[in-house]
């Protein structure tokens, strides 16, 4: 889910043009077009994104050691190109699932919360419902593949799925979701704080009221860069409960936080941080660009067809008459 870059999408030219022309999308119908743009759009970035997550991921459970250009050629070396793709699958399923719900809850509740509460509180509350909604989805779906990515697992990610349920049962899926929640919900403010101040920057530079895609594109990379470099700590916590197999051990947040400090030391927190800023500002960048172009196509459908209907309805009363 796009969670470690929560956008800010400025309106632009053409969908100001088209709700213009019509009546306003209703907040169902707003959340629809949100769900449906983000189901291709965190489909896209992940998958396009997976190698680097690979890597970020080997580091931080400690199946690898070396540099992040080191493992990732020992991936190729060792799993050939394919090892960069384990849990392809489970990410693509996964990802088009939480982003859906991620997107959709956001637009719903943004629709929901405008009419009640000070403009500039509805964006991280839109966000932060987002994130726990979508968390149901995506922590299943990184469990699984951080599972095939680490080496603790073998095979399909259905077969691990099923490994999963047999080993720690149904609540094992949800192995690492409280420091996602902890991790999601810190990086989800701080991206879309960045991204604001960002934008707004360089809007009064202009002095326009929109950004351009290119300048768009590049504040959601510089934000996304941010959020990942200041939640690494808690990224790693959260990869070190979910690629640990069994029950051995602290299962808890803190607990494995002392764990890590205790054997690497501080700098154990920051593992993997160098592939973590640059999957987070790419993720951002592609992220924005998919689910933009998705959401102005669903949303020109959308009034079209309302048009469509409307003019039907208006003939159809003409005749009548």
């Amino acid at each position: 889910v796009f969670s470690s870059s929560s956008l800010s999408i400025p309106a632009t030219a053409p969908e100001s043009a088209a709700v213009a022309a019509t009546a306003p999308p209703t907040p169902l119908a707003r959340a629809a077009i949100g769900a449906c743009a983000g189901a291709a759009a965190g489909a896209f970035t992940y998958a396009a994104l997976l190698p680097i997550d690979a890597v970020k991921t080997r580091i931080q459970a400690g199946a690898a050691a070396g540099g992040s250009w080191q493992v990732f050629l020992d991936i190729l070396r060792t799993d050939g190109p394919l090892g960069l793709y384990r849990g392809l699958s489970a990410v693509i399923l996964g990802s088009a699932s939480s982003s859906a719900v991620y997107f959709g809850t956001c637009e719903l509740a943004k629709s929901l919360l405008r009419p009640h509460l000070p403009p500039f509180l509805v964006p991280p509350l839109a966000g932060a419902s987002g994130n726990v909604s979508s968390s149901a989805i995506m922590v299943p779906k990184e469990l699984i593949t951080q599972r095939l990515q680490s080496g603790a697992a073998k095979g399909r990610s259905w077969q691990v799925l099923l490994q999963i349920l047999q080993t720690d049962g149904f609540f094992g899926l949800y192995a690492g979701y409280a420091a996602t929640l902890l991790r999601n919900l810190p990086a989800g403010v701080l991206s879309y704080s960045s991204f604001e101040y960002l934008k707004a920057f360089t809007l009064k530079q202009r002095n326009k009221e929109s950004l351009t895609p290119g300048e768009s594109v590049l504040c959601g990379a510089l934000a996304g860069a941010i959020s990942a470099a200041l939640t690494t700590p808690l990224d790693v916590v959260k990869t070190r409960l979910m690629t640990r197999v069994g029950t051995e051990g602290s299962r808890t947040v803190v607990g494995t936080m002392r764990e890590v400090v205790a054997e690497e030391g501080l700098m154990g927190l920051s593992r993997g941080i160098g592939p973590r800023v640059l999957h987070s500002a790419c993720f951002a960048a592609l992220g924005y660009c998919t689910f933009e172009t998705a959401r102005l196509a669903i949303l020109k459908w959308y009034i079209e067809d309302c048009e469509r209907k409307a003019a039907a309805e208006m003939k159809a009363g003409v005749g009548a008459a």
